[in-house]
């Protein structure tokens, strides 16, 4: 029986399901560790480098897992999104794989090496200016053109599955109990994902999020209780710019722990950290979770953590250090 699109929370089901179906499409990443980080932080750090993953993000899962379920008529005129890029670059790289066409809306300030990937994949790249409303209407033009299909970049329960599968394989080849699970949160996907993996999967595992205080949207729709929205999104984490959705936030209140908030500050040296200490390529938004360690060592200090590190799509002309 082929695999349908979901329309309800993901079950652990659904996440085992959304694993064996993006097999084709994704690497499983590596998870690693540094020996100086955890001096630095006190704490046990294991992360799961999505940054080596295919399209250099955790992305490519949730698109993958999106694009694997629609029917034929569903794929035939192509697929469509926005995103200010790696979620570009995925659903570009899905639909090159699927032989059909992709079309995807950008924000004019997304970065260069983000917008190049998604035209490699062979996509065709519209500008809109940086807010979600103009992303929107972009979005619904290109769809009423093309007829292409809209792939959400997170309130979307196939995209959430897919996100999920990272986590999942985090658990699984981690081979240990971990007391804390962490992601960056933006619009949610990877979140809302990471929380119900460890709630099907490891139960007595918190999750923590970190996010920027310039675009502290999620953590204050955490304490109000309601979606709230963000005046500017003026921060070096270009991936982490996007409001929570419906979908997103009724999984994140249920199943998260805390947000924290870390300042531009915190996220360039956490950055920097992983750089220097592990020799490997990380993006700004990659590093937020890591700044909340930094930033509040009282809440996990001598705790076993792992860490998504969500992705290395970062554009070296314009290194914040």
């Amino acid at each position: 029986m082929p695999a349908t699109t979901l329309l309800h929370v993901p079950t652990a089901e659904d996440i085992r399901e959304s694993h064996r179906l993006i097999q084709p499409l994704i690497h499983r990443t590596p998870i690693m560790t540094s020996e100086a980080i955890n001096e630095m932080t006190g704490a046990d750090l294991h992360f799961k480098c999505e940054n080596f993953q295919k399209i250099g993000a955790f992305k490519m899962r949730g698109a993958a897992n999106a694009a694997s379920r629609l029917t034929p008529s569903q794929l035939e005129k192509g697929l469509a999104t926005h995103s200010s890029g790696n979620h570009a670059q995925a659903v570009a790289r899905a639909a090159q794989v699927m032989g059909i066409p992709a079309y995807i809306v950008m924000p004019k300030n997304a970065p260069a090496v983000k917008v190049a990937g998604t035209k490699a994949y062979g996509a065709e790249v519209v500008f809109c200016e940086s807010t979600p409303e103009a992303r929107e209407a972009k979005l619904a033009e290109v769809v009423a053109r093309t007829g292409a299909y809209f792939i959400h970049p997170f309130d979307d329960y196939n995209v959430v599955a897919g996100q999920a599968t990272a986590a999942k394989e985090l658990l699984e080849d981690a081979n240990t109990s971990f007391d804390i699970l962490m992601a960056p949160v933006g619009g949610g996907g990877l979140l809302s994902g990471t929380a119900l993996t460890a709630h099907y999967f490891a139960p007595t595992t918190q999750v923590i999020a970190g996010e920027p205080f310039e675009v502290d949207d999620a953590y204050r729709s955490f304490h109000s209780g309601k979606i709230e929205r963000n005046a500017t999104t003026n921060t070096v984490a270009d991936g982490l710019r996007t409001p929570l959705s419906e979908k997103t936030f009724s999984i994140i209140r249920e199943h998260v722990t805390d947000i924290l908030r870390v300042d531009e500050a915190a996220i360039i040296h956490a950055m920097r950290q992983v750089w220097e200490r592990m020799k490997i390529i990380i993006e700004p938004s990659c590093a937020v979770p890591l700044a909340a360690v930094f930033s509040y060592p009282e809440t996990f200090k001598g705790k076993k953590i792992g860490i998504i590190l969500t992705g290395g799509n970062v554009d070296i002309e314009n290194l914040p250090f």
